[in-house]
C-alpha cells in the first residue's frame, strides 16, 4: 500500500481503473502543483475529464499535455476527442493533420479527416 502513495499517478490511475472519477478528480487537484508539467499527470486528468463528460475542462488538461509533448500522438487523439465534443471541427481537422505529420500511416487519423472534410 506504501507504493500507492509513494507514485501518487499510480493512485490517480487506480481510482480511474474503479471508477472512482470524483475521488480521481479530488485527488488530481490535489496532485496539479507538483505535477504542472508532467504531461503524462495533465493526459490522466483529461482522460478523467473526457470520462465524465467535461470536454471542456479535458480539453485545457489536454493542451497542456501537447504543449509540454508535441510529439505525443495519443495525446493529440484525445485532444482531437475533446475538440470533437465541444463542436470544434476546424480544431479536430487540425489535430488529425498533426498526427498525419508524426505518423504519416495512422488510419484512425486518416479516417476521421476524411470524415471530417466531407461535413459541410
Amino acid at each position: 500500500m506504501v507504493g500507492l502513495f509513494k507514485y501518487p499517478k499510480r493512485k490517480l490511475k487506480k481510482l480511474i481503473q474503479e471508477g472512482e472519477y470524483e475521488e480521481a478528480i479530488a485527488l488530481g487537484n490535489s496532485m496539479e502543483p507538483k505535477f504542472s508539467d508532467d504531461p503524462d499527470f495533465m493526459f490522466i486528468m483529461g482522460s478523467i475529464y473526457l470520462i465524465v463528460e467535461d470536454a471542456k475542462k479535458a480539453l485545457s488538461y489536454f493542451e497542456k499535455a501537447f504543449s509540454l509533448d508535441s510529439e505525443d500522438v495519443e495525446i493529440l487523439s484525445l485532444k482531437t476527442n475533446a475538440h470533437l465534443a465541444l463542436g470544434e471541427k476546424d480544431k479536430a481537422i487540425a489535430c488529425c493533420k498533426y498526427i498525419l505529420k508524426l505518423q504519416p500511416k495512422n488510419t484512425e487519423a486518416q479516417d476521421l479527416l476524411a470524415q471530417l472534410e466531407s461535413i459541410n
